[in-house]
């Protein structure tokens, strides 16, 4: 199946250049490009695309006002934001994080290193680059902020005992090939336990299912 993108920059060599190296792909597929943040979102509306990748700094709406739109509409759950930018900094990624990012990477990335992070937050999975580590999220969501917290889970008293195991270990950056090795059990089996707690907790993703454990205690720094 072809994965979908959404190129929002305000730089259009930079939008051309990332539509050649997608459309080179046969699995990936530009379906439109945004020169702004509010032109992404009415964009992603129009195209229901399966991830937007996403430039932090623009004209008028940034790119995280963005995402946080695009994220928090309904109409959009199958679709994922990959924030891409230059200016790779704590209070980004923690803002991307909140916003509802799924990944977040630097421009100075490689080609096929972009390529994959397509994929793998179209596949539902998150990805932080080296610079986003997991001492940054601990402190990030797990740290008191003047906007209104996210509400409660009410899923999280139908996790089983190994749902909790496993969404801990997520929280603290386990893969899941590192959390199947810990617990003892198959990569499947982990995926599996993944996506049940995802769905009783309502988690769009693995990025936001490491929100949600920051967020209800279940993760502490």
């Amino acid at each position: 199946m072809t994965i979908r993108v959404l190129l929002a920059d305000d730089q259009a060599l930079l939008r051309g250049t990332f539509r050649m190296l997608i459309d080179s792909c046969e699995d990936l597929e530009v379906v439109a490009e945004a020169a702004d943040g509010a032109q992404a979102v009415d964009l992603a509306r129009a195209h229901r695309p399966d991830v937007v990748v996403m430039d932090v700094r623009m004209p008028g709406t940034d790119g995280l006002a963005a995402t946080e739109t695009i994220c928090a509409d309904p109409g959009l759950a199958g679709t994922r934001a990959l924030i891409l930018t230059t200016f790779e900094n704590d209070e980004h990624v923690a803002r991307a994080l909140r916003a509802g990012a799924s990944g977040f990477l630097g421009k100075y990335v490689t080609t096929d290193t972009l390529l994959e992070a397509i994929r793998i937050v179209a596949a539902g999975d998150s990805l932080l680059s080296p610079g986003a580590t997991k001492a940054l999220i601990a402190q990030f969501l797990a740290a008191p902020r003047p906007a209104p917290p996210l509400p409660a889970a009410p899923g999280i008293g139908d996790l089983t005992n190994r749902e909790l195991e496993v969404v801990k270990l997520a929280a603290d950056g386990r893969s899941n090939d590192e959390i199947a090795g810990e617990l003892h059990l198959s990569v499947l089996t982990v995926r599996t336990h993944v996506q049940r707690a995802m769905t009783k907790l309502g988690a769009r993703d693995r990025a936001q299912l490491v929100v949600i454990a920051y967020r209800n205690g279940l993760a502490s720094p």
